[in-house]
């Protein structure tokens, strides 16, 4: 007498309800950061997702340099500027800008990361289409005032005002100004209205 096969009932795979992603905290991100997880690379925190950007050309690293000078030029006493060093906008979102000034002077965030800034600045090459959506994004809803992303490939400034509530129930903003600057204009920051920076002097 041969044995029966017995065939596994059917199984259908688990509805979205049951399964959901991990959301990080930023306070986990930090932690991860500490024990190493992030050594040599890009990575930031957008909405408890861990993100990565790939390594950094020289035309991205140039950019970084000259908007970083270009600020501290502008800005003295009472603000910091931030190179690549963590904004943490809220519980869920770190998101690594390129540049950040805060209002404050270098040890007035001992022990902790900034929560705002007067300006942000992301420096985009690859990384144009989330840098104009889904940061731009936190960066509203955290309140940031004024928010750039220098777009290298196009050589023009982006510059996102004014931010406001999306529609009740999304729990987010979005700026509702938006700009694009060439190289041959000014540009003033909110924050430093008497100062203005030439778009050509940012890009590469």
């Amino acid at each position: 007498m041969s044995a029966a096969v017995l065939t596994p009932p059917p199984v259908s795979p688990p509805s979205r309800a049951a399964v959901q992603a991990y959301r990080f905290t930023a306070t986990e991100f930090d932690q991860m950061g500490d024990m190493g997880w992030f050594e040599g690379r890009r990575a930031f925190l957008l909405d408890g997702a861990i993100l990565e950007q790939g390594p950094m050309n020289p035309l991205h690293a140039d950019g970084v340099v000259l908007v970083n000078e270009a600020l501290r030029a502008i800005f003295g006493i009472g603000f910091v500027v931030r190179p690549q060093l963590p904004l943490q906008v809220d519980a869920y979102n770190n998101p690594m800008p390129d540049c950040a000034v805060v209002a404050g002077n270098p040890r007035a965030f001992l022990g902790r990361h900034p929560t705002t800034a007067e300006l942000v600045v992301e420096v985009s090459d690859s990384t144009l289409a989330i840098d104009m959506t889904e940061k731009a994004e936190r960066y509203a809803t955290a309140g940031i005032a004024d928010y750039w992303v220098l777009d290298l490939v196009g050589r023009r400034l982006l510059v996102y005002r004014d931010p406001a509530p999306l529609p009740v129930g999304l729990g987010a903003s979005a700026y509702r100004k938006q700009q694009a600057f060439s190289p041959t204009d000014r540009v003033s920051p909110l924050a430093a209205p008497n100062s203005s920076i030439l778009v050509g002097d940012l890009l590469p």
